[in-house]
C-alpha cells in the first residue's frame, strides 16, 4: 500500500519505538519485530515503571540491536547519570518540565541522544517545542494528572503549525487500528506505541505488536 502525507508527501515506513516495556521477553519481541527504540520508564508513579534490574538484562541482551530509550520525568541530572551507568542507554526522553540547557546538559553528562517530550493541549505546546533543539521531539496526547501512556490523541492538525526541523516521533492514543491514518496524516520520523500494544500496562501483547508493526509498515512507499 502506498502512503502520502495530507501534505502530499510520499513517505516511507516510520520507524517504531515500544514504549513501557517491563520485561526482557517485550523487549526481545519487539526486537525480533524490527523496533527501532524499546523505551524503558524510570518515573516511579508509572504502571509501567521498569525495574533497574530488569532493566540491565534488557540492555545487555539488546545493546547494538536497538536505541535502548529511559523515560524521565522531571528526574535529577545525577539520578540519570546513575542510571545511564548502569544500562546501556542510547536515547534518554524528557517527559516532565526540563528546560532546554538541561536537555543540553543531560546529552553531555550521558551521551545518549535526547527527546524532549510534550503532551499537546493546543498550539502553544507546539510552539514553546520550538525552543528545544533536542535530538528528537515526541508529542503525546494529554490527560491531566497523566505523563504518557495516556491513551490519548491529540488534534493532529496542529502539526501544520510545527516549524521545527527536529524529526517527530508521534504518540497518544495509537494503535494497530489507528497508526496508518495517523502516520498519513503527520509523516513521522517514528511511531511510538505503549497501552496500544498491551494486555495490562507494562505487559505487551505478542499479537497486537506485531499487528502494529504490520500496519505501520503498510504506509509506504
Amino acid at each position: 500500500m502506498s502512503g502520502r502525507s495530507r501534505y502530499g508527501v510520499a513517505m516511507q515506513p516510520p520507524r517504531v519505538k515500544i514504549c513501557g516495556v517491563t520485561r526482557l521477553e517485550d523487549a526481545q519481541a519487539a526486537a525480533e519485530l524490527g523496533a527501532w527504540a524499546v523505551g524503558m520508564i524510570f518515573y516511579e508513579d508509572s504502571p509501567r515503571r521498569c525495574t533497574i534490574a530488569e532493566a540491565e538484562r534488557i540492555g545487555a541482551a539488546l545493546r547494538r540491536r536497538v536505541e535502548l530509550a529511559g523515560v524521565f520525568v522531571n528526574a535529577t541530572l545525577e539520578a540519570i547519570a546513575d542510571v545511564n551507568e548502569r544500562v546501556p542507554l542510547t536515547l534518554v526522553q524528557l517527559h516532565g518540565d526540563e528546560g532546554p540547557a538541561f536537555c543540553s546538559e543531560v546529552a553531555r553528562r550521558t551521551g545518549a541522544r535526547t527527546i524532549k517530550a510534550a503532551a499537546v493541549r493546543g498550539a502553544g505546546t507546539l510552539q514553546n517545542l520550538e525552543r528545544f533543539h533536542t535530538d528528537f521531539h515526541l508529542l503525546d496526547g494529554y490527560a491531566a494528572g497523566l505523563r504518557g501512556g495516556t491513551g490519548e490523541r491529540f488534534d493532529w492538525s496542529l502539526l501544520s503549525g510545527r516549524h521545527s526541523s527536529v524529526p517527530l516521533i508521534l504518540s497518544g492514543g495509537l494503535d494497530a487500528d489507528g497508526v496508518g491514518p495517523a502516520i498519513a496524516a503527520t509523516g513521522p520520523y517514528a511511531v511510538d506505541v505503549a497501552s496500544g500494544v498491551e494486555e495490562s500496562p507494562g505487559i505487551k501483547d505478542p499479537e497486537r505488536m506485531r499487528a502494529f508493526f504490520e500496519a505501520a509498515a503498510a504506509v509506504a512507499v
